[in-house]
This record gives C-alpha cells, sequence and structure tokens, in this order.
C-alpha cells in the first residue's frame, strides 16, 4: 500500500526549515530504489556512527567517499569491458551511489575497506556557540534607537567619614 504524504501545509508555517523537508522528500522519494550495496548504520558511541557497506568484490579505486557540506556521498563505479562469459549472473557488479544527508555538526573522520567491508567513521562535533548580542532597534528614521541611559556613567560618591554623616564637622 502507497502513502502519499503532502508536506505543504507544514512547509506554510515554518521558516528556517527547507533543509529538513528537503531531506523528507528525497527520503519518501527514494524508499523504492534497490538497496545496493547493503549497509548498516550503527551507534558506537554517545556522539560517533559508523556507516559499515558490503562491497565484497570491489577495490579501494572503485569506490569514493565524498564528503560535503551536510552531504555524504558514497559511489562506486567497477571499469567497462567484462569479456566474461557468465552462465548466470548473481553477484551485481554494476555502479551505485548513495546520498546521506548529515547534521551541520557532523563530520566524516575516515573511511576504510577490509574484508569486503567498507567502514566509514562520522562524528558529532557541536560548533562553538556564539555569545549573545543585542539586536539594535531602529526608529521610523532608520536609526538605532539610543537607550534611556547611554552614555551615562555611574560614578561612586566620595567617601563620608561618620562624623560627617550625623552633621558634625
Amino acid at each position: 500500500m502507497d502513502t502519499v504524504v503532502d508536506l505543504a501545509p507544514m512547509r506554510r508555517s515554518s521558516i528556517g526549515f527547507d533543509h529538513f523537508f528537503s531531506v523528507l522528500d528525497r527520503a519518501i522519494k527514494a524508499r523504492d530504489r534497490t538497496q545496493y550495496p547493503p549497509y548498516n548504520i550503527e551507534k558506537t558511541n554517545e556522539d560517533t556512527y559508523r556507516l559499515t557497506f558490503a562491497v565484497a568484490g570491489w577495490a579501494p579505486a572503485e569506490i569514493a567517499v565524498t564528503a560535503r557540506p551536510r552531504l555524504l556521498v558514497v559511489s562506486g563505479r567497477k571499469p567497462e569491458g567484462d569479456s566474461k562469459r557468465y552462465l548466470y549472473r548473481g553477484i551485481p557488479s554494476g555502479s551505485f551511489e548513495h546520498r546521506f544527508d548529515l547534521a551541520d555538526d557532523v563530520e566524516v573522520r575516515g573511511a576504510q575497506l577490509a574484508n569486503g567491508l567498507l567502514t566509514i567513521d562520522l562524528a558529532c562535533v557541536p560548533p562553538e556557540a556564539p555569545p549573545p548580542r543585542r539586536i539594535p532597534i531602529l526608529d521610523p528614521t532608520g536609526r538605532a534607537e539610543q537607550r534611556r541611559n547611554a552614555g551615562l556613567r555611574l560614578v561612586p560618591a566620595p567617601a563620608v567619614g561618620r562624623s560627617q554623616r550625623r552633621g558634625t564637622a
């Protein structure tokens, strides 16, 4: 059974979630595609992840792992011209491409191919929070509104002795 999802009502009432909605759209459209090669997504620690692809028969030169801002692309391409004559061909040998949308704070740490498994390590690296900043409020002429006490400094009063406070000199 196919379910139709309409995201238009959420788009109309949301600001700044464009990336989120494009990720949802791609996920909905991609769910029917065959997923070769098979892969796992593993959470290895509180803020680290590992992608593992089953790529038996593939050489490192035939696979590309490309990290872009908020996107990881894993692709493979076999060289043309396989001259073998197969009676039965059950092992896929065509090209593939997988795209993974990443959060802003996820970075690719490395990739390794061993025993027919391609592993890609990812980590969440939270960015430093910017310091809070005051937003100036403009008046109708376009100038920044002056704060009531702007330019005034508090100056401590001169020290007064006990005898001076009572009015005695």
